[in-house]
């Protein structure tokens, strides 16, 4: 919102210091600040009322180390998160642009089938939350929305680039916004094109288009590519956001993994929606997209404030609020940006936190098929899954897990970036 008010003090009054809100780099960094501060100062008041509400979190007897100690300590404080995103988002970012509809639906949709969970688990005392099925439901009916929004959207569009171009100069709107002074860019065809290409990590020339898998069809095989870009975008979405969900398991683990993916993205936005770097990396340039950026530092800053409380020990939980939420906006933001192929590089915590678990579970029906039920309960794959607590009943302490981890985040998310150049 304050986009457009300091581009109209500009434009019609020359505002001095408006036009600096042209900017996306200004912008990103005041979506940030904001949302740090939201998280800092809002979110100690929000602990407060979920203490006095006595949205407490309900340890099961696990025999982990330091199990007992979280009993009763708050929940719910995914809230402080979905606030430190939508509102900074809100007030930076251009609203209007389809990138950031799109992900301001994500947020709020995954925010409320967390926030039910939580509260079937804390008011209604069911333990088990909202039943699988139905949190499946909402993730399928989010990944049809998101997949329908970027496969129909006129809005939502790439740009080939020209080979050979001569020299072109942009508008200075285009300029601004994009933190370009150089009139020495590449050239791109002059209309957009929907397209479902995606980045094909490791890979010269790495464009693929979901599309061609349809050849077979005939001649109009792309107009049938939604039938398999829909689904595709559904496992996408679904598979990221119950991997953060499960990785929530120790204090500060899912935030602080989630903040590094969002600052790894963030660089991809930005690249993506800028000619210059588009060009010189030769990446596929996506109009609009660098708008994202103001999104994805939002929600940068709100994973970092809220760790203010949720590193060990922690002071409150995220719960389903969060966790659900966090994923999803991964998937979504990386599908946006064409870089979905990543996410099991960028997102390999979340994807062997998932695996660990799938791993274990079939090991165990296959052991309790050929050996009986008593072999299979003492000879499990790990000591428990998901796999941090494996480690946990290892004997190492929680916040070394957790560091660790964040260590194995880091490097994953600088192969992530590597690939723009090495392939």
């Amino acid at each position: 919102m304050l986009y457009y008010l300091f581009d109209y003090l500009h434009s019609q009054f020359h505002f001095p210091g408006a036009g600096v809100f042209q900017y996306i780099s200004f912008r990103a960094a005041m979506a940030l600040i904001t949302s740090l501060i939201i998280s800092l100062l809002f979110g100690k008041k929000i602990i407060g009322i979920l203490r006095n509400k006595q949205v407490g979190e309900t340890v099961r007897n696990l025999g982990l180390q330091g199990e007992a100690s979280k009993q009763g300590t708050p929940t719910m404080g995914g809230l402080i998160i979905l606030s430190a995103i939508l509102i900074p988002t809100l007030l930076f970012a251009k609203i209007y642009n389809s990138y950031i509809i799109l992900m301001l639906i994500t947020t709020v949709w995954l925010g409320i089938i967390g926030f039910i969970d939580d509260y079937i688990k804390v008011f209604k005392k069911d333990k088990e939350g909202l039943k699988g099925k139905f949190k499946v439901v909402g993730q399928v009916g989010l990944g049809i929305i998101v997949g329908s929004i970027l496969y129909f959207n006129p809005h939502i569009v790439i740009k080939e680039k020209i080979s050979n171009a001569n020299e072109v100069r942009m508008d200075e709107n285009e300029l601004l916004t994009h933190d370009i002074v150089s009139s020495d860019l590449p050239k791109y065809k002059s209309l957009a094109e929907k397209s479902t290409k995606t980045t094909i990590p490791f890979v010269k020339n790495n464009e693929f288009d979901y599309a061609d898998l349809l050849s077979f069809l005939g001649d109009d095989y792309r107009q049938y590519a939604w039938l398999l870009f829909i689904p595709i975008v559904i496992f996408i979405v679904t598979a990221v956001s119950n991997g953060a969900n499960i990785t929530d398991g120790l204090d500060g683990l899912a935030t602080g993994t989630s903040a590094i993916i969002g600052a790894t993205l963030a660089v991809f936005a930005y690249v993506s929606g800028n000619t210059i770097f588009a060009n010189y990396l030769n990446i596929m340039y996506i109009p609009n997209a660098g708008e994202l950026v103001v999104y994805i530092m939002a929600f940068v800053g709100a994973c970092v404030g809220f760790m203010w409380y949720n590193s060990y020990p922690a002071q409150v939980f995220m719960g389903d609020t969060g966790s659900l939420s966090l994923g999803g906006i991964i998937a979504v933001f990386a599908l946006a940006v064409r870089k979905e192929l990543l996410i099991p590089i960028l997102c390999g915590i979340f994807l062997v936190e998932n695996l660990s678990v799938m791993m274990q579970v079939a090991y165990f029906k296959r052991m309790k098929k050929l050996h009986g039920i008593e072999f299979a309960r003492n000879n499990r794959l790990f000591k428990m899954a998901p796999l941090h607590h494996h480690y946990q009943k290892s004997g190492y302490h929680e916040s070394k897990i957790v560091t660790r981890f964040w260590i194995v985040g880091v490097m994953l998310a600088v192969i992530t970036i590597v690939t723009l150049k090495l392939r």
